[in-house]
């Protein structure tokens, strides 16, 4: 499982016309879903993405990053992003081999989704497979990539 995880200022997602998610302060998630991915690298990556220490903290005079989303009042918005796991090491086009097929994907990518939920964060959600348009106001700019494979 692989998430580019941005603190952001406010983020939101449209498909065509229409909005389909949008937060304010808090985390931009774009998660791709490996074939082999399974309820651990979603347990583990959900507390991970939660847990982070990314924002700081108002009363310390150096400003470091001593509080989590949860602790901040924040909001998650998480959207689904196959080319994650593309690979351009050969050739001109990608190869997206490594990523979950869509009927594999969906309820891994929805199962992650509900894990979040249960923080009690207000999440809000991208749609799956759909052409999305994606808007970042990054906070910093502030990006980390995060992985955890399988233990096969």
């Amino acid at each position: 499982m692989r998430v580019v995880l941005q603190r952001v200022k406010s983020s939101r997602v449209t498909v065509g016309d229409r909005c389909v998610g949008a937060i304010d302060r808090g985390l931009m998630l774009l998660v791709g879903i490996a074939a082999t991915d399974t309820e651990t690298e979603l347990q583990w990556m959900a507390n991970k993405c939660l847990g982070l220490r990314l924002f700081p903290d108002a009363a310390d005079p150096d400003g470091r990053w001593d509080k989590s989303v949860a602790e901040i009042g924040g909001a998650v918005l998480v959207v689904s992003q196959f080319t994650l796991y593309g690979d351009c090491r050969k050739g001109r086009r990608p190869s997206f081999a490594k990523s979950a097929a869509p009927e594999i994907a969906r309820p891994l990518f929805d199962r992650f989704v509900a894990l979040v939920c249960e923080s009690g964060l207000k999440v809000e959600t991208g749609e799956f497979g759909a052409m999305m348009d994606v808007e970042i106001h990054n906070d910093g700019p502030v990006t980390l990539e995060l992985e955890r494979e399988a233990d096969l």
